[in-house]
């Protein structure tokens, strides 16, 4: 019966911590909590990252970001010893709750975080459709206006259509060097 109810006090929380400190709050909590025998209470720390695409040089990057900076999930069932454990982790200011109640995050929220942080590749988002009028904020084009004239989804690339010594002239982009007017 005691294994019961604890199972049901075990929930997901959120730490708040020192922005840019959230990958060492993980380490160093992992390690408390293997040195100080709480992995029957304290049993996973995460913090959410999702790939994301950036241009950077002119080449196409993925990177990971960080979903919430400033803050790390830690799934555990809190009583005084490890709500103690994780409290007084450095670079940890404190539990998401009310006054030193933390509060549990809802099963629905974990799923949703889960699935960004699942997908291996990120999603190329193109926000223009053909005929759109747009600006290059990237590369040899950058400041030039033009009209979109072709959209490849799959690759994350459009053709726009630049005004170039008094004709259109087809220019391939990525999706990101451009914004919509």
């Amino acid at each position: 019966m005691a294994k019961q109810q604890t199972e049901q006090n075990r929930n997901w929380y959120v730490l708040h911590t020192y922005s840019g400190y959230e990958d060492a709050v993980s380490r160093n909590l992992k390690q408390r909590i293997e040195s100080l025998g709480m992995e029957d209470k304290i049993f996973n720390v995460i913090v959410p990252k999702e790939k994301k695409i950036r241009i950077k040089n002119g080449q196409r990057k993925t990177i990971e970001e960080k979903i919430y900076p400033g803050y790390v999930l830690v799934e555990m069932i809190v009583t005084d010893d490890s709500w103690y454990v994780v409290r007084n982790t450095p670079n940890v200011t404190g539990f998401i709750g009310a006054g030193t109640v933390p509060i549990p995050v809802s099963g629905a929220e974990i799923e949703m975080l889960q699935s960004r942080m699942g997908s291996d590749e990120p999603e190329y988002e193109i926000s223009v459709s053909v005929g759109d009028a747009v600006k290059i904020m990237d590369g040899p084009f950058k400041e030039y206006d033009g009209k979109v004239s072709e959209v490849d989804a799959s690759k994350g690339k459009v053709k726009v259509l630049v005004n170039l010594f008094g004709r259109d002239t087809p220019v391939e982009l990525d999706s990101l060097q451009i914004q919509k007017l």
